[in-house]
C-alpha cells in the first residue's frame, strides 16, 4: 500500500481551488516570478524589476531637484512639504503653479518618446529605429507648423496638425518601404530619405514667416520646455499616460512579432492588425509631446537600449523603457537649466547625449555585424 504524496508548495499554490500561481522559476540562467492566474500567468524577471525600481527612484529624485532648484532655491524638504500640503504661500506658487508642470512634462515625455522608440524597435527588430530617426517627429513638426502658420494655432489645432503630421508620414514611409512586408533595413533607409525632405519643408514654412512666428517656430523645432505650462503640460501628459497605459495590451503581440512575423502568424497574432495599432499609438504619442515640446531628439532611440541592455532582457521592457525615458528627459532639462550658463532647449542636450551614443551604437553594430 502506497503511501499518499505530500505536495510541494507550488503544486499546492497551483492547485484547483486556488486562483493565483506564485512560483520562481528559471529562464535563461536568470531568476524569475510567475505571477499571476493559471491560465494567463505573468512572467516578472526580477533583475527588470530591480532595475525598474532603482530608475523610478532616479526619476523621483530628479523630480524633487527640478522642483527645487531654480531663481528661488528650496531644500528638498521644503519641497516635500509642499507637496504634502504642509506648506503654502509663495513656495506652494513656485512649486505647484511655476515648476511641477514643467517637471511633470519632462517626466511623462521623456516615457512617451521613449516607449514609442521601444515600439517601432521591435516592430523594425533594429535598435535604429526610432520616431526621430525615421521621420515621425518631423511630420509632427510639419502638421504643427501648417496649423501654426495657416490655421491661426491654439493647443487643440497644433496637437491635432501633429497628429495629422506624423500620421501621414507614418503612412507615406509605410507605403513607400512594403515590399511584401516590412523590413528594418528598408524601413529606416526610406523614413531617413523622408526625414530630409520633411526638414526641408519646415525650414521652408519656417523662411516664409513673420519674423515673430519664425522664432518661436525656430526654438519650438529644437525640442523645448521652456514654453510648457499647466494648460499645456496636463492635458498632454494625461493623453500619453492614457496612450502608454494602452500598450500592455499589445505587449504579448509585440514579444511574438519580436521573433518574427511568420512565428508570430505561427502562434496566433494578426501581425498586420498589430502593427498598425502598435504604430498607431507610437504615432500618436510622438504627435502630442511635438504638439506641446517640438521634436525632442534621441530619446526614442536611446532609452530603449540602455533599458535593454541594463535590464537584461530578450527584447525591449516597455516599463524599464519609460522609466528610463523620464529619467533621460528630467537630466536633460535640468542640465539644459541649470547646468550650462544659458538656458537653452533641452532638444540641444539630448541632441549632445543622443549623438554620442549614436556614434557608440554604430561602432557596435559594426563590430557585431563582422
Amino acid at each position: 500500500m502506497s503511501t499518499p504524496r505530500t505536495p510541494s508548495a507550488p503544486e499546492r499554490s497551483a492547485a484547483p481551488g486556488r486562483r493565483f500561481v506564485h512560483r520562481p522559476a528559471v529562464d535563461g540562467g536568470r531568476r524569475r516570478v510567475v505571477v499571476g492566474p493559471e491560465r494567463a500567468n505573468v512572467v516578472v524577471r526580477q533583475r527588470t524589476a530591480a532595475v525598474v525600481l532603482a530608475a523610478v527612484g532616479a526619476v523621483a529624485v530628479l523630480g524633487l531637484l527640478a522642483l527645487a532648484l531654480g531663481d528661488y532655491p528650496l531644500s528638498p524638504s521644503q519641497v516635500v512639504a509642499v507637496l504634502t500640503g504642509r506648506t503654502d504661500g509663495f513656495e506652494r506658487v513656485v512649486v505647484v503653479e511655476w515648476r511641477l508642470p514643467r517637471a511633470l512634462a519632462a517626466a511623462v515625455f521623456g516615457a512617451a518618446l521613449a516607449v514609442a522608440g521601444g515600439v517601432f524597435q521591435t516592430l523594425t527588430r533594429n535598435p535604429l529605429a526610432s520616431p526621430d530617426i525615421v521621420g515621425l517627429a518631423n511630420g509632427s513638426f510639419t502638421g504643427m507648423l501648417v496649423a501654426l502658420l495657416f490655421l491661426g494655432g491654439g493647443w487643440t489645432l497644433l496637437t491635432a496638425g501633429s497628429l495629422a503630421g506624423g500620421l501621414a508620414a507614418a503612412v507615406a514611409i509605410y507605403l513607400l518601404a512594403y515590399r511584401g512586408g516590412i523590413k528594418g533595413f528598408r524601413f529606416i533607409v526610406v523614413g531617413i530619405g523622408v526625414s530630409a525632405m520633411l526638414a526641408s519643408v519646415n525650414t521652408w514654412l519656417i523662411l516664409r514667416a513673420d519674423v515673430e512666428t519664425a522664432l518661436f517656430a525656430s526654438a519650438w523645432g529644437a525640442g523645448t520646455l521652456n514654453n510648457v505650462t499647466a494648460q499645456t503640460a496636463y492635458p498632454a501628459a494625461a493623453a500619453a499616460a492614457v496612450l502608454m497605459a494602452v500598450l500592455p495590451l499589445a505587449a504579448p503581440a509585440l514579444r511574438q512579432m519580436d521573433l518574427g512575423d511568420d512565428m508570430a502568424q505561427a502562434t496566433g497574432v494578426r501581425v498586420g492588425r498589430a502593427r498598425t495599432a502598435a504604430i498607431a499609438v507610437a504615432v500618436a504619442l510622438v504627435s502630442v509631446v511635438t504638439a506641446v515640446a517640438g521634436p525632442i531628439a534621441f530619446v526614442s532611440l536611446a532609452a530603449p537600449q540602455i533599458a535593454r541592455r541594463i535590464a537584461g532582457a530578450p527584447g525591449i521592457p516597455l516599463v524599464a523603457t519609460a522609466a528610463f525615458g523620464a529619467g533621460l528627459l528630467l537630466a536633460s532639462d535640468l542640465i539644459a537649466q541649470h547646468v550650462v550658463p544659458l538656458t537653452i532647449p533641452v532638444g540641444v542636450v539630448t541632441v549632445v547625449f543622443g549623438g554620442g551614443y549614436l556614434v557608440w551604437l554604430l561602432i557596435h553594430e559594426a563590430r557585431k555585424g563582422r
